[in-house]
């Protein structure tokens, strides 16, 4: 057994104090008595010189010396060393996502996190280090390695939660950084190898709500997972889309989504307001471990932000409501160039609110027009507007083009906005362009070859690029096609892109371009707080970067004032189950545990059973006067 105040021993000099006070004798009261017959012995004790008298045998010195005996060992806080093996290094990373918000551990399951990893800086002893990690939106390291107690407790006590989504790759990767080292050792034939060893621990602090963290499976992290929360009741917003509505060209359609990850059926209502204006509440009830989606219609007198909100309180607040900026839809300008596809060209008039020309040969930028659909013909001058390119491409789409005969279909992403109600069963290609999926794009539908479908942004343009002839196919012949021609032209549409820039989850930058920018730049954040970016004379885009709260943020550069939204709407933060165990790919994981520390301290039994000696020796007092 150990101290870890053993200066608190001085005050055993207490002891020989109390032993003292009983080595005195009493003083005693003047009395008026008629008579001293029967009080001899006690004027022959009154008439001693001396102020001591002799010790004698007293069971209330004996519970008195035990007491201040415990109370001194409770003061030096006994332990007892642990068997567990020192580590040179502990990396403590706190998950800081919105689902570490959850109030089912009080006050949440974030303070809770922070209060485990404290006692762990407090077990630390010898030359044991820790480093603090807080995965967030990005994996910030609040401490680098130190065995400074101050110093972790500081950093663990300035982390604050996020309403950002989990991202735990990036975390681990950094603390797998600091907790193997590679070493090189002889092999069995004498060569000198190059091997990996473990020089420390990772402590993670998290409910699990995590992807599968699939890239570690063979990597051995050395990996303890403290898990957090109790329960899971909780609804989120999921999903938010504004369209127009196809019946009633005056209103907009929202479409949105509850999660509801529980157990039980939840009643809940649900508000949708426009300006902060609220316009219609709808009750709800959502089934256990379902999505319900809901639609709301709603006249737009001008461009605003339209917002979701659950009223009903649960768990977690932060996935609570949604909000999208919209703006008043316009004709959208095609310019078709073909050289004969009715099919396309039927699609594309019945994509709705649009204006089509039709050509077969482009010689111009086609600046005038909203969008550019290149069917099977090149251009002498690329547009420089959103295209949609079907069985063409430029040189610097891809590295390398070949040729691909009869590729079949065999994924496709359905979580695309291009490829919402779209399906490619029974679809088959003759032949198609073979290419490797671009890193400005990513690739919607897929064969064993190549991508066959690619959407992403060049230049600051939205291109869809299609792959194959689509005459060459069966595909104009399925519904999925006319479908996917209506999704593409609200895709493409500048004004449908414009107010998906307007939208950014939780944690990624936000991008504005400016015309006339000024020295700087001003983000008012939801909670009012006002941050200013400085700006390059020529600067022609403003990032914004610090989007870890969800709600309405407001820009100012310059003439461009710009209101934003950031939201969480992840299924996956919504779902607040505490996990038993973090999936390592297929066959791996690792287990939850609890926070086991080094050193056992003894002084809360020892101050209980002080406390304990005290009551008995009041009660032996008492009963002695009585």
């Amino acid at each position: 057994m150990s101290l870890l105040s053993p200066i608190a021993l001085w005050f055993g000099l207490a002891i020989p104090v109390v032993v003292v006070f009983y080595l005195l004798k009493r003083k005693r009261v003047v009395r008026l008595v008629s008579s001293t017959l029967l009080w001899q012995k006690f004027l022959a004790e009154t008439q001693a010189s001396a102020p001591f008298q002799r010790l004698r045998h007293n069971w209330l010195l004996i519970l008195q010396i035990i007491l201040l005996i415990l109370a001194v060992l409770a003061l030096a806080r006994p332990f007892f060393s642990g068997k567990v093996e020192a580590t040179r290094l502990l990396v403590v990373v706190l998950d800081a996502s919105a689902s570490m918000q959850a109030t089912d551990e009080k006050p949440s399951r974030f303070e809770k996190a922070r209060a485990e990893a404290l006692q762990m800086v407090d077990s630390l002893h010898g030359e044991e280090q820790m480093m603090v990690l807080l995965a967030g939106a990005r994996t910030e390291v609040r401490q680098s390695p130190t065995s400074d107690k101050s110093a972790l407790r500081r950093a663990l006590q300035v982390c604050q939660v996020t309403d950002s989504s989990t991202r735990l790759n990036d975390a681990l990767k950094t603390a797998a950084a600091f907790t193997f080292e590679k070493k090189t050792k002889p092999d069995t034939g004498g060569k000198q190898v190059e091997t990996e060893e473990t020089s420390g621990e990772i402590h993670l602090f998290s409910d699990g709500a995590a992807p599968s963290l699939d890239e570690f499976e063979h990597k051995a992290l050395p990996l303890v997972y403290h898990r957090l929360g109790q329960r899971c009741a909780n609804l989120g917003v999921v999903s938010l889309e504004v369209r127009a509505n196809p019946e009633n060209p005056a209103q907009r359609a929202l479409f949105t989504s509850v999660r509801n990850a529980g157990s039980n059926e939840v009643p809940a209502d649900i508000e949708l307001r426009f300006e902060n204006q609220l316009l219609e509440v709808k009750p709800i009830s959502v089934p256990p471990t379902n999505t319900l989606p809901l639609v709301f219609f709603a006249a737009q007198p001008k461009d605003g932000v339209f917002t979701v909100r659950l009223t009903t309180p649960d768990d977690l607040p932060a996935d609570n409501q949604a909000s999208l900026v919209s703006l008043l839809p316009k004709t959208v300008k095609i310019l078709l160039v073909s050289r004969g596809n009715r099919f396309l060209e039927k699609s594309l008039r019945g994509a709705g609110n649009v204006q089509l020309d039709v050509a077969a040969l482009l010689a111009d930028p086609a600046t005038a027009y909203d969008i550019v659909v290149l069917d099977d013909v090149t251009p002498l001058v690329w547009p420089t507007v959103n295209t949609l390119a079907i069985h063409v491409h430029q040189t610097n789409w891809f590295d390398s083009v070949s040729r691909v005969e009869g590729p079949p279909i065999v994924d496709w992403r359905t979580g695309h906005p291009l490829l919402r109600f779209v399906t490619f069963d029974a679809v088959s290609v003759s032949e198609t362009l073979g290419v490797k999926s671009p890193s400005w794009g990513q690739a919607l539908v897929e064969s064993p070859q190549t991508p066959l479908i690619v959407a992403g942004e060049i230049s600051q343009h939205r291109l869809i690029w299609i792959g194959f002839d689509t005459l060459q196919s069966t595909w104009p012949l399925r519904v999925s096609f006319p479908i996917f021609i209506a999704n593409a032209v609200e895709w493409l549409n500048p004004a449908s892109a414009t107010s998906a820039q307007l939208a950014v989850h939780v944690g990624d930058p936000f991008r504005q371009r400016v015309t006339q920018p000024g020295p700087a730049a001003q983000v008012t954040r939801p909670d009012g707080t006002v941050q200013t970016i400085a700006l390059e004379p020529n600067a022609q885009e403003v990032v914004y970067g610090n989007t870890s709260q969800q709600g309405l943020y407001r820009l100012k550069a310059g003439t461009n004032d710009v209101t934003f939204c950031v939201n969480l709407m992840d299924p996956a933060e919504t779902d607040i189950t505490p996990r038993a165990e973090l999936p390592m790919g297929k066959a791996g994981g690792v287990s939850a545990t609890t926070l086991k520390r080094a050193n056992l301290e003894m002084w809360r039994w020892i101050a209980a059973l002080a406390l304990l000696v005290l009551l008995f020796e009041w009660w032996f007092y008492h009963k002695r006067t009585v």
